[in-house]
């Protein structure tokens, strides 16, 4: 039982920058990992960022797409169980529907990801 709530989609313009927030919640027991997957029209959905932890001992990793490396920042929110994407130096490529994951155990369940609904980013030249 858990859900996942995406926020900061929006529309921009080339050169400038846009901030998503996905918070998950529920009885989640631990959070293997999080982050961002897009999609454009006619392409395969592509990994945007993620942050992933192998276990409570473990350091976590960060992973960005080729993309958006130096351009995106994916860091973890204030709030638990949440996470912020940077959006900086926006290319027009960036437009996309954008949906939060959280790899998470949940209580009773096994380890599986949860979706968010998708937020729109559009990016203008």
């Amino acid at each position: 039982q858990v859900q996942v709530l995406e926020s900061g989609g929006g529309s921009g313009q080339a050169g400038g920058s846009l901030r998503l927030s996905c918070a998950a919640s529920g009885t989640i027991t631990f959070v293997y990992g999080m982050g961002w997957y897009r999609q454009a029209p006619g392409e395969q959905r592509e990994l945007v960022a993620e942050i992933t932890s192998a276990g409570l001992t473990s350091a976590s990793v960060t992973n960005y797409g080729d993309s958006v490396k130096g351009r995106f920042t994916l860091s973890r929110g204030n709030a638990k169980n949440t996470v912020l994407l940077q959006m900086d130096s926006l290319k027009p490529e960036d437009t996309a529907v954008y949906s939060c994951f959280a790899d998470v155990l949940a209580l009773g369940r096994p380890r599986r990801s949860y979706w968010g609904q998708g937020t729109q980013v559009t990016v203008s030249s």
